[in-house]
């Protein structure tokens, strides 16, 4: 497979080989589930998700699709060439062009919202965050400073104008504080969320296998501003129990081969980069 990013084209804020190496990690699949339910904790984002009537974009019914879009996404934002991200932002344009509220609905939502491109954006970034500190501790600080000024990519690769994303760490922290003042579930979205923490939407009965741990690591990286309105509790001896297998985790990484700690992260941006090549399907 070789680097997939060696033979991409350079843009001036491209990410650097030592920070891909501090951002890249298997490991931060782990916070995948709490940083989807993050993102789909507002109402009008969670119900334009649950009630979508895009088929090929469904969770539900195309599980692996829907992660490797997801993750693709992600690549493409930070690693992706002016040109790739251009191909990632029509392809997710034509994605959410039919996902809004009906008109009278209970919930208003559109997913052209800059608003709401934000959140997500922002909480992807805020995922980063969370990685950065189980995995790199003292270090966290000085590559987040260096990552904060790529991450806007996260909300440029969508519809959000680079002016809107916080200018810097400090007020990201002030966006993000008032942003949880709109955190909010309803039935609808808070069994939707429920859902991916168990992993209800694997096929095959893998759900009742796998979903006790994944909803167990789900909730132990979730803030209590969220575990609370999908009323999961926690408690000393659980958090002594997922601070342990965090731990587990950094040994792990340290050690790893490169090419194994930052699986299937590369895997997943090789790929999309052949489907922009061969002008395929990358969402």
């Amino acid at each position: 497979m070789g680097d997939p990013t060696s033979s991409a084209p350079r843009d001036a804020d491209v990410v650097g080989p030592e920070l891909r190496r501090a951002l890249l990690s298997g490991f931060s699949l782990a916070l995948g589930g709490a940083n989807v339910i993050m993102q789909l904790s507002r109402l009008a984002v969670g119900h334009g998700v649950a009630e979508s009537t895009v088929e090929s974009g469904s969770l539900h019914r195309h599980p692996l699709k829907r992660t490797r879009t997801t993750l693709s996404y992600i690549m493409i934002a930070l690693f992706g060439s002016d040109h790739e991200r251009d191909v990632m932002r029509r392809e997710v344009n034509r994605q959410h062009r039919p996902v809004h509220s009906s008109p009278g609905g209970h919930v208003v939502y559109d997913a052209f919202d800059p608003q709401l491109q934000l959140w997500v954006a922002a909480c992807m970034y805020r995922g980063v965050e969370d990685a950065a500190r189980i995995l790199y501790a003292s270090r966290a600080e000085a590559i987040l400073d260096e990552f904060y000024p790529h991450s806007a990519r996260f909300a440029t690769t969508l519809q959000v104008p680079p002016e809107r994303w916080p200018r810097d760490r400090a007020a990201f922290e002030l966006y993000w504080r008032d942003a949880l003042t709109e955190v909010a579930m309803d039935d609808v979205t808070r069994r939707f969320l429920l859902g991916i923490a168990s992993l209800d939407f694997l096929p095959m009965g893998l759900g009742h296998v796998f979903g006790p741990i994944h909803r167990f690591v789900t909730t132990g990286f979730l803030a209590d501003r969220f575990r609370e309105e999908l009323g999961l509790t926690w408690g000393p001896r659980r958090e002594r129990i997922f601070r342990s297998l965090c731990a587990l985790e950094v040994r792990l990484n340290r050690i790893a081969p490169t090419l194994i700690r930052e699986f299937p992260w590369n895997m997943y941006l090789w790929e999309v980069r052949r489907r922009i090549r061969l002008g395929r399907p990358i969402v």
